[in-house]
């Protein structure tokens, strides 16, 4: 059976290099290389962009990032013993796939790229969330990258596109929107993976912004949602009650009811609270 690029299908490259998933590692694999192609496609256009990956595994997502016509790929792999089926990937397309052995926590992998740049990844489910919450605050804005497709647990992308009064709604929601434009693109059952997670997966598309919704300073608002968040079933008076005198009269100048819980806050109410809380330091 023949392969999108030539290239042996994945359950046979796995085999060969004899790729267990480890899960310490956060390795789940996918092994449908139309799958891969169709998340590479969820991005949009990638001819004329260099795309980061973190986490390619035997290098299936990569596959379909290069055959979708990406300029140059980046793939930053931890576990050593994914480099040959790699190398052997890198081969088939002559200078558009560099491979970086890191942990991709401890390198400036943005460095590395040209722009325009795309961050397309299948991340590992234990640092996935610590890596989106660096792309989105970086010291300045708008950011190197022009968009983010990545893989999460179902939970986690549910808490990135959340609304105020639901469930799943907190500070990675509007961390994320207060920057971008996110939304899931497909949810995946667990049976696309090897092995099979406990979980489903849904793959999120943010594109940044030219500027944030709405006016904040980056610090005070991290603060702000931080002290609501942490005691999200108090009152905004309480859970806030340190974060300047006189909160209350604070709460009700930025057009919200010192009664209210976090939950129930959109994102112009955080921000228009920031706006009037000072600045650390």
């Amino acid at each position: 059976m023949g392969t999108i690029d030539g290239l042996p299908p994945l359950r046979e490259v796995i085999r060969t290099h004899d790729l267990v998933a480890k899960r310490q590692l956060g390795q789940n694999f996918l092994l449908d290389l139309n799958l891969t192609a169709k998340i590479a496609r969820s991005a949009g256009d990638l001819s004329g962009y260099d795309v980061l990956e973190v986490g390619p595994g035997p290098g299936g997502l990569t596959r379909g990032l290069l055959v979708e016509g990406a300029r140059h790929v980046l793939a930053v792999e931890k576990d050593a013993r994914c480099l040959p089926a790699l190398a052997e990937v890198a081969a088939v397309y002559p200078g558009r796939l560099q491979v970086i052995q890191g942990d991709a926590l401890e390198l400036d992998l943005l460095a590395h790229l040209t722009p325009p740049i795309k961050v397309i990844a299948n991340l590992p489910y234990n640092v996935g969330t610590e890596l989106l919450i660096r792309w989105l605050t970086p010291k300045v804005w708008p950011p190197v990258w022009q968009s983010l497709t990545l893989m999460f647990q179902k939970e986690v992308a549910e808490r990135i596109v959340a609304k105020p009064r639901t469930a799943h709604y907190g500070r990675l929601a509007l961390l994320a929107q207060w920057r971008c434009d996110a939304r899931i693109m497909m949810t995946l059952p667990p049976e696309a993976f090897t092995p099979a997670p406990k979980v489903h997966s849904a793959v999120v598309h943010l594109t940044a912004l030219p500027a944030p919704r709405f006016p904040a300073d980056a610090a005070v608002l991290q603060r702000v949602t931080a002290m609501a968040f942490n005691q999200r079933r108090k009152m905004l008076r309480s859970s806030l009650k340190g974060l300047m005198p006189g909160i209350d009269d604070v709460l009700v100048a930025a057009g919200i009811e010192p009664t209210a819980r976090a939950e129930e806050i959109g994102l112009e109410g955080f921000c228009a609270l920031a706006r009037l809380v000072q600045p650390e330091g």
